[in-house]
């Protein structure tokens, strides 16, 4: 019987974590293969960002086009999207989950050594010189910035940006490809870093999730049964628990599976079928909401990328911050699409800051049920969306 990747993913961490108690700082033999895999994901990025981003952003169709409807949905997935992350960000600076935990990083980086950039500069970094300059530097901000306004201006190019857009399109599919052979290597970066962090450390580097996973579950709870729901009962004039009830199906799938996407097709049944939704709005709303809309998943990055830096003692600016929360949320646009998603995107917020990739292989140790809860979330907020939109359109 094939075993799921995740299921691989959760059993190197296990024997990583057994390898690591074990062999104590005997493990260095096996840091290279989790450097090599920090490194492979640090080569996808760059062309992981533009690729998807600019699919993301094309696949909307023609950005003069979209419409009421899709003026609101858009907004509204910004919106909601951006509220998850201030409530990520505020817990965790709350909460200090990383403060005093010792989880063998390695030495703080040069740029974050001052506590990073201003919010001035930060502001100013968004716009790129020099696109390219800041794909060869992987300067993640400006580049998703780039690919937005690329991406939305081939929709208005007609048959010239539809040739165009059929080049990312096969680039991004490359990609997906790429990132999926990349993930396979995972089980086993992932063991290499347990085991290496661990052996250096000792078995108390576990503690300090006990928190963060928390932290992390209180902000998703926040959201999911708090933000969300006031959203639809006073935007959507809908009571929030009999519409979970009538959408319980497409969250139990997207618990279970972890994947919007998968979750989709039984999101956009419970829609219609259950909650009476008008299938105009469910075939445009939810389909685009599985593809940018990442709610969980952005407050969950900006949640590890601060106990990351917090574990190092680093005190980050409000711009380094601001840079967490705009790159949580623009990055979301391509999440949806990415095989392990979660692991990517992640890397991508920890490079746009500075921080070392190093720090996801202790994350993974607790990412399978915060996974099911993010994506959980997700899925609520696009079905959220479909009501309150349904609602403004009435």
């Amino acid at each position: 019987m094939k075993v799921k990747l995740s299921t691989q993913i959760f059993l190197g961490i296990l024997i990583g974590l057994l390898a690591g108690v074990l062999l104590g700082e005997h493990t260095s033999f096996v840091r290279p293969v989790g450097t090599i895999f920090l490194r492979l994901l640090k080569m996808i990025i760059v062309p992981l960002i533009l690729a998807s981003v600019v699919t993301g952003v094309a696949g909307i169709g023609d950005v003069r086009n979209l419409g009421r409807i899709g003026g609101k949905t858009i907004l509204y997935y910004l919106t909601t999207t951006g509220i998850s992350v201030i409530i990520g960000l505020t817990l965790v600076n709350l909460f200090r989950p990383g403060v005093g935990a010792d989880i063998g990083l390695s030495a703080i980086p040069e740029r974050l050594k001052e506590g990073g950039p201003s919010l001035l500069d930060t502001m100013l970094r968004i716009v790129p010189t020099n696109p390219f300059q800041a794909m060869a530097g992987a300067d993640v901000l400006p580049l998703i910035a780039f690919a937005l306004i690329f991406g939305a201006v081939l929709t208005t190019l007609g048959e010239k940006g539809r040739t165009l857009i059929g080049f990312f399109e096969g680039l991004n599919e490359a990609m997906l490809k790429i990132t999926d052979l990349v993930m396979r290597l995972a089980p086993f970066g992932v063991f290499a870093l347990m085991a290496d962090i661990v052996g250096h450390t000792g078995i108390g580097v576990l503690k300090p999730l006990a928190k963060y996973m928390a932290v992390v579950l209180i902000g998703l709870l926040i959201h999911g049964a708090g933000v969300l729901p006031l959203l639809l009962h006073f935007a959507g004039k809908t009571k929030a628990f009999a519409f979970a009830k009538q959408m319980s199906s497409a969250l139990a799938t997207a618990f279970t599976t972890s994947s919007s996407s998968a979750s989709l097709p039984v999101s956009m049944e419970c829609a219609e079928e259950n909650a009476g939704l008008p299938n105009r709005i469910v075939s445009f709303v939810l389909p685009l909401g599985a593809t940018i809309n990442m709610d969980g998943t952005a407050l969950y990055e900006s949640v590890a990328a601060i106990f990351i830096a917090q574990a190092y003692g680093i005190e980050l600016t409000l711009g380094s911050q601001v840079v967490i929360f705009l790159t949580a949320t623009l990055a979301a646009i391509g999440a949806a699409g990415i095989p392990g998603a979660g692991l990517v995107t992640m890397a991508v917020v920890l490079k746009a800051v500075g921080l070392p990739l190093e720090g996801i292989g202790l994350i993974l140790a607790v990412d399978r049920i915060l996974d099911m809860c993010r994506t959980t979330v997700n899925v609520w907020g696009d079905c959220v969306g479909a009501a309150i939109i349904t609602r403004s359109e009435a």
